[in-house]
């Protein structure tokens, strides 16, 4: 048996810089992982199930709304059983990153599924291989094969390593009771290519990033639910040294040098977390 722990993720900046003829819109964002996890199990068996499919897959922690066949974790294990004819597995994931949040919960579930099953039954594929089975399956997936920080442009799915360490700073996420559908979350962007690069931008001093370092999807977004921009402000008023909107939403982080504990009961009607960086 497997044992992997899927991590989060936050993006430090993200800019929508233009809209490609596919309809997909490229963007420039670093991707940072965080010390917030799912638990994966992976267990290989001559079992047979009832319902006759060849995994059986059980979930805990926070309830994931879908068909189980379109959960990310089993389209990466059918689509490795039908390259590597893998026997059945048993499959146990533990949710504690929420959905629909913008930290790449389900993504990272799928690229951690993938190096347990490259472990589960020593298929020995290279990196960059697993690498590009995660892309096929989501923009962001492959990220999480590694899962170090990264300069991410295109549709999120080309990547060069950066150079950065949060490690002396505590991450606080909240992740209010809305759900931001991509549809909405894109309606009302405007692609432009900005004046400084976020990976330019991150290289400054932190509390230079305030003012600088942007997530377009913001402006929009905050006009439809204000409260999310509530959040955003509350941290700074609680002092975070930065607050951003992850991704396309709905979680808010703050990046402090000292933990706070009073801000688990500032957000106590919230998903609140506070993690010491990695």
């Amino acid at each position: 048996m497997i044992i992997k722990y899927p991590c989060a993720k936050i993006n430090l900046g993200l800019n929508i810089v233009s809209k490609r003829d596919d309809g997909y819109h490229n963007l420039e964002t670093i991707f940072y992982p965080i010390p917030l996890y799912d638990k994966l199990e992976v267990n290989a068996t001559d079992e047979t199930f009832l319902d006759g499919k060849p995994y059986n897959l059980k979930k805990g922690g926070i309830i994931v709304d879908g068909n189980d066949d379109k959960n990310l974790v089993i389209k990466a294990y059918l689509a490795l059983r039908k390259k590597y004819n893998l026997q059945r597995v048993h499959i146990n994931l533990h949710k504690d990153i929420p959905t629909g949040a913008g930290m790449g919960g389900g993504s990272s579930d799928c690229a951690f599924m993938i190096n347990a099953l490259n472990e589960e039954f020593n298929l020995n594929i290279p990196t960059q291989e697993r690498e590009k089975m995660a892309a096929q399956l989501g923009a962001d997936c492959a990220f999480f094969i590694n899962a170090n920080p990264v300069y991410a442009t295109g549709i999120g799915d080309i990547m060069q390593p950066i150079n950065i360490s949060m490690k002396d700073y505590f991450i606080i996420i909240i992740k209010p009771n809305i759900h931001i559908s991509t549809a909405e979350a894109f309606a009302n962007i405007k692609p432009r290519i900005p004046q400084k690069s976020v990976k330019d931008i991150i290289m400054q001093p932190i509390e230079t990033w305030r003012d600088e370092l942007h997530n377009d999807f913001e402006e929009s977004i905050f006009i439809n639910h204000p409260e999310i921009k509530e959040i955003k402000d509350k941290l700074y008023s609680m002092g975070a040294i930065f607050a951003l909107m992850s991704g396309s939403g709905s979680s808010v982080f703050g990046l402090f040098r000292e933990c706070n504990d009073s801000i688990k009961e500032e957000f106590r009607n919230m998903f609140c977390e506070i993690k010491k960086m990695i």
